[in-house]
């Protein structure tokens, strides 16, 4: 009697990074026009300071860096990421900033920060997480613990700056109708365009799922 020959099948198991890269746009972000800007492998769509943030199983680390920014500007927009704290975590988001100056005052930044922690009991209103630094409050008690996964979407279209934590809206602001309320000059926020960058100060921060959908 004749034998087939066996056929074996091998089941390999894909590596962390390509699940992430995978992961990073839901099929109806796909059908809205969302582009991931960070696909788990390299950071071909950033410039900055690239030696600063490191890439772990996919994910993005700030381990500690400085500002790492997009090869990209961008005027109106959705930006989404996903972001994971350490005790006493400290980044931000800078929107709408040219490169080497500060963006918190020549472009904008949205804090990241572990606002529970215990260097932080003495902040300011425009300091915790989530504000425009130094010009606009959010509203607290939406971060997740420490150690967690939390989402957050910054919408950006002309004079109306959005940002939503984990589902909840805790800045919503129109730009002309805004003071800085650290009593500094802030020429950024008449800024309508510059580019993206996580703003980091020393302390680690993990980012997954970052993408980007311009609004024409």
């Amino acid at each position: 009697m004749r034998l087939l020959p066996t056929v074996v099948l091998v089941l390999v198991a894909l590596p962390v990074w390509a699940e992430e890269a995978s992961n990073c746009l839901t099929p109806e972000e796909k059908e809205q026009g969302f582009v991931c800007l960070f696909d788990g492998t390299s950071l071909d769509q950033w410039q900055g300071d690239t030696k600063g943030y490191v890439i772990e199983d996919g994910v993005l680390v700030c381990k500690p860096g400085g500002n790492l920014y997009t090869k990209k500007e961008y005027s109106d927009f959705i930006f989404r990421f996903e972001f994971k704290l350490t005790p006493n975590a400290n980044n931000g988001v800078g929107i709408r900033t040219p490169l080497g100056c500060d963006p918190a005052y020549c472009g904008m930044e949205i804090q990241i920060l572990d606002d529970s922690g215990s260097q932080y009991t003495q902040l300011q209103p425009y300091q915790y997480h989530g504000s425009i630094y130094g010009v606009v409050p959010a509203k607290r008690g939406h971060l997740k613990p420490v150690g967690e996964w939390n989402s957050e979407e910054i919408l950006c279209q002309g004079r109306h700056v959005r940002v939503t934590l984990n589902g909840v809206v805790i800045v919503d602001a129109n730009l002309d109708e805004v003071q800085p309320m650290d009593h500094r000059d802030h020429p950024g926020l008449k800024r309508d365009k510059g580019y993206i960058g996580f703003l980091g100060h020393g302390t680690r921060v993990e980012f997954r799922r970052i993408r980007i959908k311009e609004l024409k």
